[in-house]
């Protein structure tokens, strides 16, 4: 999914922050082993959100949106 529009945008960042705040809890209430476990999977999907925004917010407003590879 690449991002289209503010509104996508804001969405994103909102999903990114929501999920740092579960990773935030499992720190303090999962044990060292449970934590690799349970919060690998929602630091990848940050990373990959993370990467979105940062491809949208690298163009310019007037600049076409790129074609998204299926």
């Amino acid at each position: 999914m690449m991002i289209k529009n503010d509104q996508e945008l804001k969405a994103t960042q909102e999903r990114i922050a929501y999920f740092e705040g579960l990773v935030a809890q499992l720190r303090v209430t999962t044990s060292p082993a449970e934590f690799k476990l349970m919060a690998s999977g929602y630091l990848v999907e940050i990373e990959r959100m993370h990467a979105e925004v940062m491809a949208y917010l690298s163009r310019h407003g007037s600049d076409p949106e790129p074609a998204e590879i299926a």
